[in-house]
C-alpha cells in the first residue's frame, strides 16, 4: 500500500459532521421537491397516473429525465415505488397535494408568490454583500409590485399568509384584554382576518382597515361576506402616508418585518401620530428571545425577509430599539403564540 493510499481516509471514516454539512449545502433535493410541486406530481398520482410514461405526458416532461427526478424523490422518501414503475406518495409526499389540509405547495411552487420569491435566495450572496433585497435582481421588479399588480400572485400570497395568521389571530383575540377599546385601525391588515376575529368576540368595537387597492378590495368582500358592512370600513392607501383618522388601538400585524429599520420607524411614527390619548399600538410579529442559540425558524425567516424585500425579523431587543427610534416604548410583550409570534404593546414614550 502506498503512502498516499494510507493517508486517504476511508469514506466510512468521515466524521458525522461531513454528511451533515453536505446535506445542509445540498441544492438538489430542495429543487427536486419544488419541481415536483410545480409539476403537480402528487396530484396526478392521486388521480390515477402512477407510471412514468403517464406522468410524463400529463406534465409535458421528458420521460427519461422525469424518471430520474422521481428516482430521487423515492430516495428522499417523498414517493415510493410500491410495484415496478408504480409510484405512490408517502405521508411526506402527500403534503405536496393541493387538496391536503396541510399542503406545502404554496411555499414551494414558483407559480405561487412565496415559491417564486424563494428562488431569489440563489442571490443571497449579493443580498449579504449589498445589504438589500434581491427579488428585483431576479425578476426585474420588486416583490410588492408583483403582489399588487398580478392578481393571481397576489391571491396566492395573501391566501398562504392567511392560513397561519388565522391561527395566530385566534390566539390574540383570546389572550388580549379588549376592555376599553373603542376603535381599531388595522394598518396593512390584508384581507381583514384580524378585524373579523376581533369583532366576532367584541361586536361593539368599530374598525377601519388600511391597505393597498388589491388587498383592500379583498377585505371589503371579506367583510361583506362576514356581515360586517357598517361595522368595519376599508380605506385604500399607504401606511407611509398619514393614517386615516385616529384610534385608541392601532394594529400592525406582520408588516414591519417586511421593511428595513428606517422604513419601519416611519410606519411606527405614523401610527403614533394617529393614536388617541392613552392609546397603544399592537404589534404582532416574531420577537426571538433565545438566550443563547437563535431559533432556526426565526433565522430562516430573517434571511427570507432580507432577500424578498430588504426587511428583517427582529429580536425583542431590536424591537425595543425600533420603538425608541419612533418615540415609543414597549409596554408589554406576550408569551409565544403559534409560529413563534408575539404580541407587543407599544405606547408613546410620554405616556
Amino acid at each position: 500500500m502506498s503512502t498516499d493510499e494510507q493517508t486517504q481516509p476511508a469514506i466510512t471514516g468521515f466524521p458525522p459532521e461531513f454528511a451533515t454539512l453536505m446535506q445542509l449545502g445540498d441544492l438538489v433535493t430542495p429543487m427536486a421537491v419544488r419541481v415536483a410541486a410545480h409539476l403537480h406530481l402528487v396530484d396526478h398520482i392521486q388521480n390515477g397516473a402512477h407510471d412514468v410514461e403517464s406522468l410524463a405526458k400529463l406534465t409535458d416532461s421528458h420521460q427519461d429525465t422525469l424518471r430520474r427526478l422521481i428516482r430521487h424523490l423515492v430516495a428522499i422518501d417523498v414517493l415510493e415505488e410500491s410495484a415496478p414503475d408504480h409510484y405512490v406518495p408517502t405521508a411526506l409526499g402527500e403534503l405536496l397535494a393541493h387538496g391536503h389540509p396541510l399542503t406545502q405547495v404554496g411555499w414551494l411552487d414558483p407559480d405561487h408568490m412565496i415559491g417564486r420569491a424563494d428562488l431569489s435566495l440563489v442571490h443571497l450572496f449579493d443580498a449579504v454583500r449589498g445589504g438589500g433585497s434581491v427579488y428585483g435582481q431576479r425578476y426585474g421588479r420588486e416583490f410588492w409590485d408583483d403582489v399588487s399588480d398580478d392578481a393571481v400572485l397576489g391571491a396566492t400570497f395573501y391566501d398562504l399568509m392567511a392560513n397561519g395568521q388565522k391561527t395566530i389571530f385566534s390566539e390574540v383575540v383570546k389572550q388580549r384584554d379588549w376592555s376599553g377599546v373603542r376603535r381599531i385601525l388595522d394598518v396593512g391588515g390584508a384581507d381583514g382576518d384580524l378585524i373579523a376575529a376581533v369583532l366576532a368576540k367584541e361586536p361593539g368595537i368599530s374598525a377601519t382597515l388600511l391597505e393597498l387597492p388589491g388587498p383592500a378590495a379583498r377585505a371589503r368582500a371579506r367583510f361583506e361576506e362576514a356581515g360586517l358592512t357598517g361595522k368595519a370600513d376599508v380605506v385604500d392607501g399607504s401606511f407611509f402616508d398619514p393614517l386615516p383618522g385616529t384610534a385608541d388601538l392601532i394594529a400592525v400585524s406582520f408588516v414591519l418585518h417586511n421593511w428595513p429599520d428606517e422604513d419601519a420607524v416611519r410606519i411606527l411614527r405614523n401610527c403614533s401620530d394617529a393614536l388617541e390619548p392613552g392609546g397603544s399600538v399592537l404589534l404582532i410579529e416574531c420577537a426571538d428571545q433565545s438566550p443563547s442559540k437563535p431559533d432556526r425558524g426565526f433565522t430562516s425567516g430573517d434571511l427570507r425577509m432580507l432577500a424578498y424585500f430588504g426587511g428583517r425579523e427582529r429580536t425583542y431587543e431590536e424591537w425595543q430599539e425600533l420603538a425608541v427610534a419612533a418615540g415609543m416604548r414597549i409596554d408589554s410583550v406576550s408569551g409565544t403564540l403559534a409560529y413563534g409570534a408575539r404580541m407587543l404593546s407599544l405606547v408613546k414614550s410620554s405616556d
